[in-house]
C-alpha cells in the first residue's frame, strides 16, 4: 500500500522552464519524433531538478512518473549533459570577474563523494577513488569563486585519490589561466596549492624548527581572512543540490554533474559572476 502526498520543489518557475527549454532544444538537434517520449520535456526536467535539488532516488522518480528506472536514467542523463553545456568556460569566467572588478578569486578543490568504488589505482592495494585526506572515496573537483565565495567554475572530475596542485596540474588550463589574468585578477589559495605558489597566492607555511615574521603573520591572517569566504562556494553547491553530498553515479561523471549544478544554481539565483 501507498499513500500519496504534495510535494513543492524549491526552485523557481523560471528554472525549470529554463531546463526544460534546454530539453525541448535537445530533442529537436536529435529529431526525436512528437509523442515518442513517456514524458515530456517539463515533467522530464522536474525529475532532473528533483534528482539534483533533493536527491531524490531513480526508484522513486521513475515510480512517481510511471516509467522504468533505465529511461528515468536516460532522462536524467540527458538533462546532465544539456545543463553542464551550458556552463561557463573558465576563460570566460576570469574575465567576468575581471569586469565586475574584483580584486581577486579564490580556488579551492573540493570532494564529491561517491559510492561507486573498487577501481585500482597506478600502485598496487591504492584505490583510484580513495581520498586519503577525507577518508572517502570521492572526486576532486576544482571550484573557482568571486570574492565573495559565489562560484563562477567548475572543473571536470579528477580521482578523489590526487590532492589539489596534481588536479590543477592535471587540467593543463587552469594554471596557465590564473597565470595569463594575474595582472589585473589575483588568486587565492590554502596550502593544499603549496606547490604552484608562483600562481595561486597561498599563505607563509611554518618553517621546521622555526617561526614566522611578524609581517608574514599579518599576511597570513589577511589571506586567509579573504581566502576563508571562497569556501563558502563548495558549501552553497552542497548544500543547495543533496545530489553533490553523494554520488552514485559513474565518478567520472561527476564532472558534468558537478557544472549541470553550477548553471541550475546561476539560473535559479539569477547571478553568474
Amino acid at each position: 500500500m501507498s499513500v500519496t502526498y504534495t510535494a513543492t520543489l524549491s526552485v523557481r518557475e523560471e528554472t525549470v522552464l529554463f531546463v526544460s527549454t534546454l530539453l525541448h532544444a535537445e530533442r529537436q538537434r536529435r529529431g526525436t519524433r512528437a509523442r515518442t517520449r513517456a514524458l515530456g520535456c517539463f515533467k522530464q526536467a522536474i525529475l532532473v531538478i528533483r534528482w539534483f535539488c533533493d536527491g531524490t532516488r531513480m526508484s522513486q522518480l521513475a515510480r512517481d512518473n510511471a516509467i522504468g528506472k533505465s529511461t528515468g536514467y536516460d532522462y536524467l542523463h540527458e538533462g546532465i549533459d544539456v545543463l553542464a553545456a551550458r556552463s561557463p568556460s573558465l576563460h570566460g569566467a576570469l574575465l567576468a570577474a575581471k569586469a565586475a572588478g574584483y580584486s581577486h578569486v579564490n580556488i579551492d578543490g573540493t570532494l564529491i563523494e561517491t559510492d561507486r568504488v573498487a577501481t585500482p589505482g597506478p600502485t598496487p592495494g591504492v584505490d583510484l577513488w580513495w581520498s586519503a585526506k577525507h577518508h572517502n572515496h570521492g572526486g576532486n573537483v576544482q571550484v573557482i569563486t568571486a570574492p565573495d565565495g559565489w562560484p563562477i567554475w567548475t572543473s571536470e572530475v579528477r580521482p578523489g585519490r590526487e590532492h589539489d596542485t596534481t588536479a590543477v596540474r592535471t587540467h593543463t588550463e587552469i594554471l596557465p589561466a590564473l597565470t595569463n589574468i594575474a595582472d589585473d585578477l589575483r588568486s587565492l589559495g590554502d596550502l593544499g596549492y603549496e606547490g604552484e605558489a608562483d600562481t595561486i597566492t597561498i599563505a607563509f607555511k611554518k618553517p621546521k624548527n622555526g617561526q614566522l615574521t611578524g609581517e608574514q603573520q599579518m599576511f597570513n591572517k589577511a589571506h586567509n581572512g579573504l581566502r576563508a569566504i571562497g569556501e563558502r562556494g563548495n558549501a552553497l553547491l552542497k548544500t543547495t543540490f543533496k545530489a553533490l553530498r553523494n554520488v552514485s553515479l559513474d565518478p567520472w561523471r561527476i564532472g558534468d554533474i558537478v557544472a549541470a549544478a553550477l548553471v541550475l544554481l546561476h539560473t535559479d539565483r539569477a547571478r553568474t559572476t
